[in-house]
């Protein structure tokens, strides 16, 4: 369906003030497929299809993607995966903008289905992206890592109550998705 909105949000690349932060989260822009495992408090590992796709938005000035967990796949032939039968289901979006000032990425994620909101500041750390912030005064990290071209690993840590340990609450294993 071709419509306005599309053609107004969607960039064919990033604008060119961006310079080299560009490549941080350039790398991922496309459709991707794979397989999440989450780890839920005190329940066993939960395993279900996703996909996510990313592209370039606002003027090549921010990056947005969605990320769906079970994949559009698996939800129109009926499939309910584990995760989301623990009401771990995800059909949500993050836009992230540049801020030239602090010299990183200023990151919004919204799960409607789940009414999940999380801000998150990320930087580039080698060849990952680690993404720091908070959910319900808890700290987060979401760490892109293993970023090739055909495939990358996105996991979810959280700051036990320690304060020492970061807890795996969710691993992405992605492929890029050919078509």
């Amino acid at each position: 369906m071709e419509h306005s909105f599309f053609r107004s949000l969607v960039a064919e690349g990033a604008h060119p003030s961006l310079g080299a932060h560009a490549e941080t989260y350039g790398r991922l822009v496309g459709d991707w497929v794979g397989e999440v495992h989450l780890y839920p408090p005190d329940a066993e590992r939960l395993t279900t299809s996703a996909e996510a796709h990313f592209a370039w938005v606002l003027e090549g000035r921010a990056i947005q993607d969605v990320w769906i967990t079970p994949s559009r796949k698996d939800r129109a032939s009926g499939i309910r995966a584990p995760a989301e039968l623990y009401g771990l289901g995800l059909y949500g979006t993050t836009l992230r903008v540049f801020s030239p000032k602090t010299e990183s990425w200023q990151v919004v994620w919204w799960d409607p289905p789940s009414g999940i909101r999380s801000e998150l500041e990320g930087r580039r750390v080698g060849d990952d992206v680690v993404q720091l912030g908070a959910r319900e005064g808890r700290p987060i990290r979401w760490t892109f890592s293993a970023l090739r071209p055909d495939s990358f690993v996105w996991q979810a840590h959280a700051l036990e109550p320690d304060g020492a340990t970061w807890g795996l609450q969710g691993e992405f294993a992605f492929r890029r998705e050919r078509r």
